[in-house]
């Protein structure tokens, strides 16, 4: 063994303990993620969890999430109240153990010592959330006493006092993030905190949720932030910002609302709740739409599970063996035919599967994906019973069903026949790539980019300004085919999809393969203008509808070319933004005679001619579309990797995404009709 010089200097004294909550401190993105704008969220999330697992309990039926200003959150609930007496273990009340301490909480030994099922299994919410604010109040009514602490970064800054009496009964926390540890600032979202809670009130059936934004209201109105004797702000009548959900019907009016903008192909949804043993509660909910797309939500005590678990794999398999059942025994399917597959049956459907149980597992930190096995047999076996039922007193609907499931797998044998006859073996493997795509030398995909364009006269002048050896150029003729409603067969039958497809090199549907995508960016290059607005849409509901991988992964970036060419003099500069320009020369111009010459649709060039002629003559050249410049000017300002500007393509909420391209690209007319009136204000507009 090789002796080291610096042996000597490593002993006992070199190994740091951290105490209290400083782990919490020096490492905040194992316990919240990130120290961005989704650690803010969290924060929100674990304080609102607590209440809401006294909701789960039967404890609580009102909870209110109030944003304050001074950067605070105030969550408030009228559940039982965080007990204050002193804790055996750690010798101080139980409210500042759990504030304080990692790993303490009511939710470890079960029912008897807390809560039959949590969502906060670890015991680390609240005292993570105190440890990274600056502020943190905390104030208990129960029976029949007001009690009060609060603490700054984690540490108390006194002992747990009584304040006076009361005739509620609840918690009432308030906490300000600690701008030290959220350096990129403490912003939060309030729209994030709609959508949440309205789906965490959909989750628990009789709750109540309040989601005020008060942060513009003045602070006095709050007696230094909080009223003692008033346990909700919605009882002061604020006026500003504020959303109350209740749902009696659960689960079943989330598939409500998320098919409020589809059309039902059957009248009564599905639903059923029940407790089977091991298992706290199996709750489902179901509904088909005439789509073709699938909206299912998992959600374990709970916990949205993005990636499913065990408890969708219970609820697929009794589904397609239930559906293929009464298919075969009321002859709505042809003897000899194939039974109908797991994507058949998916086809269309809006389902929300929640399963709750005392002991948990997920696979992975994130909780992604629920891991527990009885929760397979348990869905399987809970909504297998049911559905049986359901089909077997609703005909109507069942056969509607059926109907729908048939058409789905008759559109799949015909997708299969024509992906087979245009995605060949030689396709994928670029023997056949399209004939409009001017590829890259490289075919290294970790250094290779593809720009996709808008027509030939941009396609040229990108192929000519372009580093041959790892940019590739693929233009497209028009607007490709809208595809949110349109099947696999057709699309294909598209000849911008398919060399799309045979480009990207991954294949597509069933046979889809990220490891084989030729480019690690892929740019989307369009015009600045309404028609490449809507050209950049279309090709957005195509990856996010059939190669979601790809954004997902962080290949997909939007190109920013720039609005603006000007010369003043001899000096060239470029401007991506009319406040940039206006910025810019706002006041030379301002000083200039100007003289506009508009022509529609044509380059708008405007000369401005000094009054005094010492000054630089200034010209302005408006860019409508990237064939409009020669290739140095595309190279130099939008391809060039060390000069442009790329913003990358990713979906925070793939759920509200969802929604968003069924509205804009579905058939659902006045839905689309009121989200553009309601978003008018925030589109830029090109006339």
């Amino acid at each position: 063994m090789a002796k080291d010089k610096n042996t000597d200097s490593y002993g006992a004294d070199s190994i740091q303990v951290l105490e209290g909550l400083e782990p919490v401190r020096k490492r905040p993105g194992m316990y919240i993620g990130t120290t961005g704008p989704d650690g803010l969220n969290q924060l929100v999330r674990e304080i609102f969890d607590n209440s809401r697992d006294e909701a789960m309990g039967g404890f609580a039926d009102d909870i209110e999430v109030a944003f304050l200003p001074n950067n605070r959150v105030r969550v408030v609930d009228n559940g039982r109240g965080i007990p204050v007496d002193i804790h055996k273990q750690t010798k101080v009340s139980a409210l500042e153990t759990i504030m304080t301490v990692l790993h303490a909480g009511g939710k470890f030994g079960g029912e008897n010592t807390g809560y039959k099922v949590s969502g906060g299994l670890h015991g680390v919410g609240a005292s993570v959330v105190n440890a990274l604010s600056i502020y943190t109040q905390v104030l208990v009514h129960k029976d029949g006493g007001i009690y009060k602490q609060e603490y700054s970064q984690g540490k108390t800054k006194a002992q747990v006092k009584k304040i006076g009496s009361t005739k509620f009964h609840g918690t009432i926390v308030t906490f300000e993030p600690d701008a030290i540890i959220f350096k990129e600032g403490v912003i939060f979202d309030y729209n994030w905190a709609v959508n949440h809670l309205r789906q965490q009130a959909y989750l628990v059936r009789g709750l109540r949720i309040t989601v005020i934004d008060a942060r513009d209201a003045k602070e006095g109105i709050f007696k230094n932030g909080i009223d003692e004797d008033i346990i909700y702000l919605k009882n002061l009548g604020l006026e500003v910002p504020s959303h109350t959900f209740y749902f009696e019907g659960g689960l079943a009016s989330l598939v409500k609302f998320n098919n409020q903008i589809l059309k039902p192909i059957h009248k009564n949804i599905f639903y059923i709740e029940k407790k089977v043993e091991g298992v706290e509660s199996v709750e489902v909910a179901l509904q088909y739409a005439d789509d073709i797309s699938s909206r299912i939500l998992a959600f374990a005590n709970n916990i949205y599970n993005p990636e499913g678990g065990t408890h969708i794999t219970g609820f697929k398999t009794a589904l397609t063996r239930i559906l293929n059942a009464y298919s075969k025994k009321n002859n709505l399917t042809k003897d000899g035919e194939d039974n109908f597959t797991g994507d058949d049956v998916l086809e269309g459907l809006t389902a929300v599967v929640s399963v709750k149980l005392q002991e948990i597992q997920f696979e992975g930190q994130t909780k992604a994906k629920l891991g527990s096995v009885e929760a397979q047999g348990a869905v399987a076996t809970v909504f297998g019973e049911a559905f049986t039922f359901f089909m077997e007193e609703n005909p109507d609907d069942a056969r509607a069903i059926i109907t729908k499931v048939v058409l789905a797998m008759k559109a799949r044998k015909a997708a299969k026949a024509a992906k087979d006859s245009v995605l060949r073996k030689g396709a994928l493997e670029g023997m056949t790539l399209p004939g409009k795509l001017a590829d890259c030398q490289s075919n290294v995909a970790s250094e290779s980019e593809i720009f996709i364009v808008e027509g030939d006269s941009a396609g040229g002048t990108a192929k000519t300004g372009r580093d041959r050896r790892t940019q590739a150029i693929l233009p497209l003729r028009g607007k490709i085919l809208n595809i949110e409603r349109a099947r696999l067969d057709r699309m294909l039958g598209s000849e911008q999809i398919k060399n799309l497809v045979l480009a990207f090199g991954t294949a597509i549907g069933d046979t889809f393969d990220i490891s084989k995508l030729r480019y690690h960016k892929i740019i989307l290059a369009t015009d600045a203008d309404v028609d490449g607005a809507h050209i950049r849409t279309l090709i957005l509901t195509l990856l996010y509808r059939y190669f979601k991988p790809i954004i997902e992964g962080g290949y997909l970036y939007i190109a920013q070319p720039p609005l603006y060419k000007v010369k003043r003099g001899k000096e060239i500069m470029y401007f991506y933004t009319e406040e940039e320009k206006t910025k810019a020369l706002g006041k030379e111009i301002d000083e200039m005679q100007e003289i506009e010459e508009i022509k529609e649709e044509i380059i708008t060039d405007l000369e401005i001619e000094a009054e005094n002629t010492k000054k630089p003559k200034i010209s302005i050249q408006r860019y409508k579309g990237l064939g409009e410049m020669n290739a140095d000017e595309l190279w130099e300002t939008t391809m060039d990797p060390e000069k442009r500007i790329l913003k990358q393509v990713n979906v925070e909420d793939a759920q509200e995404a969802d929604k968003v391209f069924d509205m804009l690209m579905g058939t659902d007319v006045p839905s689309r009709k009121m989200f553009i009136q309601s978003n008018a204000k925030k589109a830029t507009i090109d006339i």
